[in-house]
């Protein structure tokens, strides 16, 4: 598998990804089923609310090699600022609108 991940913008100060990357590493979380060895593409955020940017980043993800674009757990769960975004299920669909079928899609990391 080759990542990409999407975070929250606005988590940024609060949290640096290390839970994201753990889950990778340990395969935890919603990379606990995934069999083959996970390289993370790349790791960067929404662009800000709505989401602004996330489908321009995801095709950077995309160009650079990502088969698969999760949304961290930021996005869906809201943590560690306890808010989930009120956008993640838009601009999870633009995204997948966007890139297609041939990509996979994770709604959260761990």
């Amino acid at each position: 598998m080759k990542l990409g991940i999407i975070r929250c913008m606005q988590t940024e100060d609060y949290c640096p990804g290390t839970a994201d990357f753990k889950a990778v590493r340990e395969k935890t979380g919603a990379f606990a089923e995934v069999g083959e060895e996970i390289e993370i593409v790349g790791f960067i955020n929404c662009g800000g609310c709505p989401g602004k940017k996330a489908v321009l980043r995801a095709r950077e993800l995309v160009k650079r090699g990502a088969d698969t674009i999760a949304f961290a757990s930021c996005i869906h769960k809201g943590t560690p600022i306890g808010y989930p975004c009120p956008f993640a299920k838009k601009m999870q669909q633009l995204v997948a609108a966007d890139l297609g079928a041939d990509i996979t899609y994770l709604e959260y990391t761990h």
